[in-house]
Formats: C-alpha cells, sequence, structure tokens
C-alpha cells in the first residue's frame, strides 16, 4: 500500500493561521480574565499551547488559563473498540464555572470529540460559555451537529483521507498533509 501525502498549509501560512485565530479571539475576549483556554487530548493541547504562547509573546495578553481535557470515556463510540483503548492526561487545575470556555482541537471532524468534551467540562464546574477553535475543519465529514467558532482553514476531504498536523515541539516541521493511502496495482 502506497501512501500520498499532500501538503494543504506549510510552516509560513500555518503561522499567518495563527495570528489570525489569535486576533479573533482577542477581538471576542480581550484580556481573557474571564476566558480559559481547554486542549482537547490528544492532539488539541499541541494547538493550545502555541495559542496561549502567541497570544503572550506577540499580542502581549496575560496568558490566560489553561488546560487539557480528555474526552475517552466521554466518547460515545469507546465500548466498541476491538482493542483497550488508553487515556490521556486531564490536566484542568481550576474550575470553569461561570467562565467563557473556548475548547482547542486540531482537526474537527465527525464531531463526537466535541460532544463528549462538552460533556466532560462539567466535571470541573457549568461554564458560562463554550466556543470552539479547530486548525482544520474538514466540514463535509460531520456526523452531529457542530461547528467551530473559530477556523484555521476548511479542508474538502473524503472519509478515506486523513488530515495529518505535524509541529516543531514533535520534531517536525510546523504543517499539515492530506495522507491518502492507495493500494498497489
Amino acid at each position: 500500500m502506497e501512501t500520498d501525502k499532500k501538503l494543504l498549509v506549510g510552516q509560513e501560512e500555518l503561522e499567518v493561521v495563527l495570528n489570525r485565530l489569535c486576533r479573533q479571539l482577542i477581538e471576542n475576549h480581550e484580556d481573557f480574565s474571564s476566558t480559559v483556554i481547554i486542549g482537547l487530548q490528544p492532539r488539541g493541547p499541541m494547538l493550545a499551547n502555541r495559542i496561549v504562547t502567541i497570544l503572550r509573546d506577540t499580542f502581549k495578553v496575560p496568558a490566560p488559563k489553561l488546560g487539557y481535557l480528555d474526552i475517552t470515556f466521554f466518547r460515545d463510540d469507546f465500548r466498541r473498540r476491538q482493542q483497550p483503548i488508553k487515556a490521556n492526561q486531564t490536566k484542568i487545575d481550576f474550575p470553569v464555572e461561570d467562565l467563557h470556555v473556548v475548547f482547542v482541537d486540531d482537526v474537527l471532524y465527525t464531531g463526537r470529540s466535541v460532544r463528549a468534551a462538552l460533556d466532560a467540562i462539567h466535571s470541573f464546574g457549568r461554564p458560562k460559555t463554550i466556543e470552539l477553535l479547530c486548525l482544520i475543519d474538514r466540514r463535509f465529514t460531520r456526523h452531529l451537529p457542530i461547528q467551530p467558532n473559530y477556523t484555521g482553514r476548511q479542508v474538502d476531504a473524503i472519509p478515506s483521507e486523513r488530515v495529518l498536523v505535524q509541529w516543531q515541539e514533535e520534531g517536525d516541521s510546523d504543517s499539515v498533509f492530506l495522507v491518502t493511502h492507495k493500494e498497489n496495482e
């Protein structure tokens, strides 16, 4: 089986996209005094960390509270898998009661992760509002009526294609690829 990898977003464009997303957040949340950023495990924390760093270093916004939310056992499909699943770490050391929560994830696909996060966050209080920021919106593959408030880029991909986000913190360059597996003829 061959793999075809098409570059969707390169490092320079990704930097522009991240800065635009941060400007949109600032426009809606100003000083972030009543807003928290929550990265959805497993891939959201990388983007959430980057967003908070840009807000602090580039835009001189006091760093908002940052947390990571594991949604593994809140997913509606976790008992349907053949192999045992491994949970990620939740790290939210503050209540979210009456705060504005911004969920952050790298790719919005079916919407099931976000639905699970909506259930999971209530263990930490009742937020005033919840918004969704995603780097990539696979807009035509939704299973649930969930849409992002902030989108880096929309990608039209068929279900057999995969969107792969790479970060320099993982040893790669910042980039987004569309990956297609082809059968050998």
